[in-house]
């Protein structure tokens, strides 16, 4: 039998309104929703956090996101079906995400700045970082896909 743990915005309902208001500043982004869903996916997967997962994969379907695709992010590394930006993306997302295990090297940043434009790269790496944060709630906190 598993604890009842904390709904964290009602008991910090000041911080998650900054998370949120984090969030929503990466709605914002100059990336495709179409490569913002596949980091999003990647990097809950890497976390096991099944809430996100869900939830991203579910956006996107409904953003025109290809099943096969889907499929297939965990193994995209040996995969066809993302292109070289995508790839890039997804190389520097299991980096941040496993930062303790895998150094952000300079060759993996050449890899992925050869991708993305200085903008874009600050916003990738936001991204990453505010997906993991919402990982550790849904992982922590327990909360469970619906």
């Amino acid at each position: 039998m598993s604890i009842k743990r904390i709904n964290q915005y009602k008991t910090a309902p000041v911080m998650m309104k900054a998370m949120m208001d984090l969030e929503k500043t990466t709605h914002e982004s100059i990336l495709p929703l179409s490569l913002r869903e596949l980091v999003k996916i990647r990097a809950s997967q890497l976390n096991n956090c099944a809430f996100c997962l869900n939830m991203h994969t579910k956006d996107a379907l409904k953003a025109g996101e290809e099943i096969n695709r889907l499929m297939a992010i965990s193994v995209w590394k040996e995969s066809s079906f993302f292109t070289d930006r995508e790839r890039a993306a997804l190389l520097w997302t299991e980096t941040l995400t496993l930062l303790s295990e895998k150094e952000a090297s300079d060759e993996i940043y050449q890899k992925v700045s050869d991708q993305f434009n200085d903008q874009e790269l600050a916003e990738l790496t936001v991204m990453i970082a505010v997906i993991n944060a919402w990982n550790r709630f849904g992982v922590g906190l327990a909360i469970k896909a619906e």
